[in-house]
């Protein structure tokens, strides 16, 4: 048997990890690089002093292909996920103990460097040379898992992935993170409103398995996001405050136990690329993604596992 190849994964998020998950099957053991101190990507849960958590990323999985209704069962029966009861959706899972749970449980045993940023990818006689500050490393295939404009900045000028890059749409999310005081009341557990300025809210709290202290999550639309994009975090929460209090038909005013907000700058998939990833020529360099079929954290997924499938055609 020929020696297996060295692999990078770069970006643990949903596709980085189901990529990861099934070339470990086969034999292959990937070096994971994630910028983050965390996992997951919008798979995320911000946790605060005093008890108080927010899962401000992702809001919460669904499932429309068999392939990934599996998956989700498999990992409620793991404990990763449980189901959570909406209007709007028949079946619909969040991560436990946070939405973090899910991409925990799947990196459990790999190989993974937090807090590493990969400047650039360029081929050698070698391989391919992962450059970050202060490092470089040699691999024989690299996949990148990034949003596209984030992947599109570490290949080099001209790469023949480049026109495929500049045909996807991808738009911000902004995000309020709001501790409640305990008798502050809630008309509901979550709203949606794709037209409204505020597209979303939760009780947070009211997820299952969540801490008993009062949580809400507001995100806005992709206009309102555009339009305040580039204003400090602060500046964020005191625009996005009144809008949560009209919903809420009560002004909230005074020294809440928690406000923050959080700046997803390619939250949404607007234009996706409608295949399942990108390979160079050799079949040693993959890119994919959400952005490359849709919105959905199952196309993470999709995307993610397609690439590990044709990876291990090439070993």
């Amino acid at each position: 048997m020929s020696e297996l190849p060295r692999v990078a994964i770069i970006g643990a998020g949903l596709a980085g990890l189901t990529c990861a998950r099934e070339l470990v099957q086969d034999g292959v053991e990937p070096v994971f690089f994630e910028i983050g101190r965390g996992l997951g990507g919008r798979l995320s849960t911000r946790r605060a002093e005093g008890g108080y958590q927010f899962d401000h990323g992702a809001r919460y999985l669904t499932a429309e292909g068999d392939d990934f209704a599996f998956a989700l069962r498999k990992a409620e029966l793991a404990g990763a996920v449980a189901r959570w009861s909406l209007d709007w959706e028949e079946t619909a899972f969040v991560g436990v103990p946070g939405m973090t749970g899910l991409a925990k449980s799947m990196a459990d045993g790999l190989n993974i460097r937090k807090g590493v940023r990969i400047t650039q990818i360029h081929q050698t006689d070698k391989g391919w040379e992962l450059v970050w500050d202060g490092g470089a490393e040699v691999f024989d295939r690299v996949v990148a898992t990034a949003p596209a404009p984030q992947t599109a900045a570490l290949l080099t000028d001209g790469h023949p992935f480049r026109d495929a890059f500049d045909a996807v749409g991808m738009e911000p999310c902004l995000t309020l993170m709001i501790a409640l005081p305990s008798d502050q009341g809630v008309p509901f557990v979550a709203r949606r409103d794709p037209s409204d300025d505020l597209s979303w809210i939760a009780l947070d709290s009211a997820k299952p398995e969540r801490p008993n202290l009062p949580c809400l999550v507001a995100q806005a639309s992709p206009d309102w996001s555009m339009r305040h994009l580039e204003l400090e975090m602060h500046e964020i929460a005191t625009q996005m405050l009144p809008l949560v209090s009209q919903v809420l038909g009560a002004q909230l005013i005074g020294d809440l136990p928690y406000v923050a907000a959080h700046r997803w700058r390619y939250g949404l998939v607007s234009k996706p690329l409608s295949q399942l990833f990108l390979a160079d020529k050799t079949q040693s360099l993959f890119v994919g993604g959400d952005w490359c079929l849709g919105a959905r954290a199952e196309h993470a997924w999709t995307s993610g596992a397609a690439i590990a499938n044709t990876l291990l055609k090439t070993i």
